[in-house]
């Protein structure tokens, strides 16, 4: 086992890190609460010396998207990372750098989108990016956000890749808590990740060449996104095969999925990022309580691992896949995913619930997962359960009471 430091550090630091160890040689930023202390840790590097290359404050995320695809191809390591509205400014921008087929790493701390207004997490800004070509890992816990950025270049720069990794964190819950963490070796790392090397053509001074993005018909136009979506399939193969190396450099291993007492489990949750770890919580009190429950952790999300979720929860009972998000009008974005995994499987499981829960960082309880038990074994109605009850609607209740008494006190 290579010989690896532990020290404690906040998810934004263990992403700062990760980009660090990695040897980003491009970082343009643009600061959005939660994720400023990535890009002001990194700034600090860049500036002392510890980092040799350029740090950039860009002008919008959607600046700082085209900087770093730009920067990309011309063959040189970028990271970036943004959060919320601020992926949203930027989406035009996404869209355009998977379609240059630029290497990269993008680190998104989740938090709710407007309106109304809050700081705190849920996953729609980083499902808003889910159908524009990046291939996306969600970190659980600190040393995940690590471990995925350096795994995140690998697969970026595999040359049957060559497609952005975004790596996603929750805002707040994971990105400001602090756990510990094992740094690998400078040595070691560049065993498991050379410095970069491009391998397709770049943009070099010395060699002046011109490139432009024509407008095609269809035809041309669907050759370019089936190469794409090729590109982003092949991602899960070479997701595996970086997932077994990392394992042997460094000890830890991390398939697409991670599953937790699911091999008797009854009842299976689907979650995945930092809520994760309530749901194992959930299910060791459960199991102390005879229920044998289980969880399936989403690692990897696109590429879908259709196949290994389907085998995965083949021949479970009753399933709930929980969503830190909502499409107003269809529910969880997650859940219709998972049954289409499922659907041609004989041994599928009898119910498979959608369940709505944690938005804008809402906490999901112990009760709570006892009552999507609860709503497990009750007739199917076809309908999500919606994680809001009596106690939230007094507590709302109670706030606007608050405000009208201090509004009669000005």
């Amino acid at each position: 086992m290579k010989t690896q430091k532990k020290i404690m550090l906040t998810g934004n630091k263990a992403a700062a890190w990760g980009a660090r160890m990695a040897g980003v040689e491009y970082v343009p930023a643009f600061p959005i609460t939660p994720q400023t202390e990535i890009v002001e840790t990194l700034a600090k590097w860049f500036a002392d010396g510890t980092l040799q290359g350029k740090f950039t404050n860009m002008d919008s995320e959607h600046s700082m998207f085209m900087a770093a695809g730009s920067a990309g191809a011309t063959g040189v390591r970028v990271f970036t990372a943004s959060s919320s509205q601020g992926i949203l400014h930027g989406m035009e921008s996404l869209y355009t750098i998977t379609g240059w087929r630029t290497p990269m790493v993008i680190v998104n701390v989740s938090r709710a989108l407007a309106t109304p207004i809050t700081l705190e997490p849920d996953h729609n800004d980083v499902m808003s990016t889910r159908d524009c070509g990046l291939i996306q890992l969600h970190a659980e816990t600190c040393q995940e956000v690590f471990d995925f950025i350096l795994m995140g270049y690998r697969i970026s720069e595999d040359p049957e890749v060559c497609l952005p990794v975004l790596v996603n964190l929750d805002g707040f819950y994971l990105s400001f808590t602090r756990e510990p963490v094992l740094i690998p070796d400078e040595k070691d790392v560049r065993n498991f990740l050379p410095l970069y090397t491009a391998t397709q053509p770049v943009f070099q001074a010395s060699r002046p060449m011109a490139r432009a993005s024509a407008v095609f018909g269809g035809a041309t136009y669907t050759s370019f996104k089936l190469q794409q979506e090729l590109a982003a399939r092949h991602a899960e193969k070479s997701f595996n095969q970086v997932a077994q190396d990392f394992k042997k450099y460094f000890g830890r291993f991390y398939g697409p999925l991670e599953t937790f007492h699911l091999d008797d489990a009854e009842y299976v949750f689907v979650m995945s990022n930092s809520f994760a770890t309530k749901g194992k919580s959930a299910v060791i009190k459960l199991r102390q309580q005879g229920i044998k429950a289980g969880l399936l952790k989403l690692r990897l999300f696109r590429p879908f691992p259709s196949e290994a979720i389907a085998s995965a929860l083949g021949g479970c009972a009753k399933v709930a896949v929980i969503d830190q998000n909502l499409a107003p009008g269809m529910g969880g974005i997650t859940y219709p995913e998972i049954v289409t995994s499922l659907y041609s499987r004989k041994d599928r499981p009898e119910k498979i619930l959608s369940v709505i829960g944690g938005l804008g960082g809402k906490d999901i309880e112990d009760q709570d997962f006892m009552a999507i038990i609860d709503h497990l074994d009750k007739p199917d109605r076809g309908t999500p359960l919606y994680l809001y009850d009596e106690g939230d609607v007094k507590g709302f209740n109670r706030l606007q009471q608050i405000a009208k008494f201090n509004e009669a006190l000005k």
